[in-house]
């Protein structure tokens, strides 16, 4: 299995969570596990998903999320949950 962590920040609005997970499911990613929040509407969320079975490559999906970022004025972040791990271990 193929993991990776995705990050998304921004100014909560409507349709966040559905156009992500939309543009996962169109490429074949399991969505694993998730936590969202809004903090004084700025919304945050952390997905871990399994890229295994996906029809598109890494950069491919990192750049329908930075477009998706763009056209919503979010900043998403795809790793791969090695990378995320040891950007994160003290």
């Amino acid at each position: 299995m193929t993991k990776a962590v995705l990050t998304v920040i921004g100014i909560d609005r409507v349709g966040i969570t559905a156009r992500i997970s939309t543009c996962l499911a169109e490429a074949n990613i399991n969505i694993l596990d998730i936590s969202q929040t809004i903090m004084q509407n700025i919304f945050t969320m952390v997905m871990l998903v399994d890229l295994s079975k996906s029809t598109k490559n890494i950069d491919e999906i990192t750049e329908e999320l930075n477009n998706i970022g763009e056209e919503l004025g979010l900043n998403t972040q795809l790793q791969h949950v090695d990378v995320f791990n040891s950007m994160h271990r003290i």
